[in-house]
């Protein structure tokens, strides 16, 4: 189906005239050209020696929302109208264009997906100043792409910057599913703020957020991305300054505001679909996500009560000799039942927990970027309806119109790609979730029964032995 009519190949979506640059196709695999003799040496920080990144290439990327379809099966269709997005190495002359959209990529069916971008998050160091007291985080990139200026980065980043980041991404890509970042706050009653507990979460839930941003087939080639990996602190403050200014954001919530009280006449009812599916699984992870918060504070409670219940076995033991080795002996088998607890517990605040209250977090998300969708048809809504009744000049809404329908056709198709996309992500992780605490729950149980029998054939061996004793 590939357009070079070759078998085994596949289309995947890639960003705009990106994905076949620098690469070649070698004994069944698509693999990157060696870089030119002039870029430097691996080393093992980049200190600000490259130039800092123009703001050219910066929005000629952003403007690119483009997905990633690695479905065997369903392949979406989206072309592209404008001719300047339109890339004739990898299409054919005659093949039909559509509304600024996407470009169809190609790769081999039997090609792994190669990973070329790893991201780690780790070593958060307090910060105290005078106004305020914040914590940042040593991130690590390593990566093998020609479009950044080294093999390997370090830079520092708090949590602000994540946010940053995060609305960057959903100012160039208002249709995407952005990865949730933590809560400013975690949840009153669990931790305090800035302990280790609350740190070491953040910072589990941070390196996520950059590793899903990394695997994502379209947000990993923006140019935000790139700058917040790679820039030192004084390379993102600059950038960070060169965005809108305060007039222009407030304009924008304006009409965000104005859309969504208009609200949509026709949506799509595929659409429909989509807004009821969010609307239930919101309700029922967050259901899940209480349910399972509750259960672990019970674990805790039940934790604490048995590790006292041990030491008064043995003070009691020392009162009672003909009960020594039996009071020691269940002290023993409670010990290690708070052991296997200790385990349960661990496991369950490091793999449901997370990935439970991850998926809240997305629920949240996904209701914005319907909003988001929503605002752009009801933008192209009202124009029409403009023209129909000649409220303003009728000489440029349909150049207008035009512009906004190629602008709901680009929204809705990205939506759709990565919608299916993240759905298929959200079934594997809920399942592995699942699967893994059943596992944990099974062994814990195995555990505890296996340690109450070796005290039951203990006591019926004693038994049996004091018996045969008795007996003349």
């Amino acid at each position: 189906m590939g357009t070079l009519g070759e078998p085994g190949w596949r289309r995947r979506w890639r960003p705009a005239g990106r994905a076949l640059s620098g690469w070649r196709a070698s004994a069944g695999h698509l693999r990157r050209a060696p870089q030119a003799s002039g870029r430097g040496a691996p080393t093992g920080r980049a200190r600000g020696q490259r130039p800092f990144p123009g703001s050219s290439g910066s929005s000629a990327l952003l403007q690119a929302e483009v997905l990633d379809l690695d479905e065997d099966e369903d392949d979406l269709e989206v072309f592209s109208k404008d001719a300047s997005l339109m890339d004739m190495n990898s299409f054919s002359p005659m093949m039909p264009t559509s509304p600024l959209s996407m470009i169809n990529q190609i790769k081999f069916e039997d090609e792994p997906d190669l990973k070329d971008l790893f991201i780690t998050v780790d070593e958060p160091e307090s910060h105290v100043t005078t106004i305020e007291t914040f914590i940042t985080y040593r991130i690590i990139t390593k990566t093998s792409r020609g479009e950044f200026d080294s093999s390997e980065f370090e830079v520092r980043r708090r949590y602000q910057d994540f946010l940053w980041l995060k609305g960057k991404l959903e100012e160039a890509h208002p249709t995407l599913i952005i990865p949730p970042l933590p809560e400013k706050f975690i949840v009153k009653g669990m931790v305090e703020r800035f302990n280790d507990d609350f740190i070491e979460t953040r910072r589990k839930a941070l390196h996520k957020f950059l590793n899903r941003i990394a695997d994502h087939p379209t947000l990993t080639f923006n140019e935000d991305f790139k700058i917040f990996l790679t820039a030192q602190a004084w390379e993102l403050s600059s950038h960070k300054k060169q965005g809108p200014g305060l007039l222009s954001r407030m304009g924008q919530t304006v009409r965000a505001v104005a859309s969504s009280m208009r609200g949509v006449k026709n949506r799509p009812e595929e659409f429909m679909e989509m807004n009821n599916f969010i609307e239930l699984f919101s309700q029922k992870i967050n259901l899940i996500d209480k349910i399972s918060q509750r259960i672990y504070k019970e674990e805790r409670e039940y934790f604490d009560e048995m590790k006292e219940y041990g030491p008064i076995h043995i003070l009691w033991s020392a009162s009672e000799e003909d009960l020594v080795d039996t009071l020691k002996d269940v002290a023993g088998c409670i010990d290690r039942c708070c052991k296997a607890t200790e385990k349960r517990m661990s496991g369950l605040s490091e793999a449901l927990l997370p990935v439970v209250h991850e998926y809240v977090l997305y629920s949240e998300m996904l209701m914005g970027v319907m909003k988001r969708r929503d605002q752009i048809q009801a933008e192209l809504d009202s124009k029409v309806e403009a023209l129909t009744y000649k409220k303003t000049d009728t000489d440029l809404l349909p150049e207008e119109i035009g512009k906004l329908e190629d602008k709901v056709e680009c929204a809705n198709n990205a939506l759709k790609a990565d919608w299916e996309r993240w759905k298929q992500n959200m079934q594997n992780d809920i399942k592995l979730a699942f699967t893994d605490m059943a596992e944990e729950n099974i062994h814990y149980y195995e555990q505890c029964l296996a340690t109450w029998e070796s005290f039951l054939t203990s006591q019926t061996n004693l038994h049996l032995e004091e018996t045969s004793e008795d007996k003349p």
